[in-house]
């Protein structure tokens, strides 16, 4: 599931500008790959920054901006790629949002927002990255963003728990109808980490539960069996592995990479 021949193989990350996103596109830069990096046109410049960061490490970069809840836009994400690398090898739908609200406090524009980034967004990403490499003839790596959610809601984040669950099952079911292309589609789980999303899940746990900021994350990372809350990195490693040949028999799974948090 390599590019043919030695040519260079080639990943889009989404969500690339920050966090996880930022850590899984410079590890695969780190790892050979081209790689170009998508996020919303308000990141333009933090998306500058990383693309800049693995061309002067010696890969090749795309900064590209998207909207990943449209169609037209994550089309037209890969078919630039395509063309401005030459294939598609590894495709990582990482673009995600989080809202913390009770569930019957949850107004159905914040449901359909939080759906339509990370499930609508997984579904388009996976949808025209499996085009690309079907056509291709070469098979390829399809990764999506779950979440340990996927397999234990959090309080507070049913919305959130939803649309990983959603992920959870359009990896399998994507993995199933795939697998014939020499396509595998996986997903990854983490847990707590160390991100702008996590601070602003933090501050509104906080509020929820008439604590101090910074100590609802700390009270949910009591519960971390290594004890330390998850670096971008840990996730950015795993992720290198379900974008290796070393994960080649390895399709369907959405894997919690949490330090110990939940079990399966």
């Amino acid at each position: 599931m390599t590019a043919a021949g030695n040519a260079t193989r080639t990943a889009i990350v989404t969500g690339a500008a920050r966090g996880i996103g930022r850590a899984v596109a410079e590890r695969l830069a780190a790892d050979g790959l081209d790689v170009a990096v998508a996020d919303l046109p308000g990141m333009s410049d933090e998306l500058g920054e990383v693309a800049a960061g693995i061309e002067k490490a010696g890969r090749r970069a795309l900064a590209v901006n998207v909207d990943v809840t449209s169609k037209e836009q994550t089309d037209a994400l890969v078919e630039e790629v395509a063309g401005h690398f030459g294939g598609v090898d590894v495709y990582v739908a990482n673009a995600g949002i989080a809202r913390v609200t009770p569930l019957v406090d949850t107004e159905l524009d914040e449901f359909e927002q939080v759906m339509a980034v990370n499930l609508r967004g997984v579904f388009l990403s996976y949808q025209a990255a499996a085009r690309q490499m079907i056509a291709q003839g070469r098979g390829g790596k399809i990764i999506g963003a779950a979440s340990i959610v996927a397999y234990r809601p959090f309080a507070l984040l049913g919305t959130y728990s939803a649309s990983k669950w959603g992920v959870r099952g359009l990896t399998q079911a994507a993995a199933m109808e795939w697998a014939r292309h020499g396509i595998t589609v996986n997903a990854y789980c983490p847990g707590i980490v160390g991100t702008d999303m996590w601070d602003l899940i933090d501050e509104r746990l906080a509020a929820a539960e008439g604590l101090q900021k910074g100590r609802a994350i700390k009270k949910h990372a009591e519960a971390i069996a290594l004890g330390r809350v998850e670096e971008p990195s840990d996730v950015a490693s795993f992720v290198s592995y379900l974008a290796s040949p070393d994960s080649d028999y390895m399709t369907g799974q959405s894997v919690m990479i949490d330090g110990g948090i939940q079990f399966s």
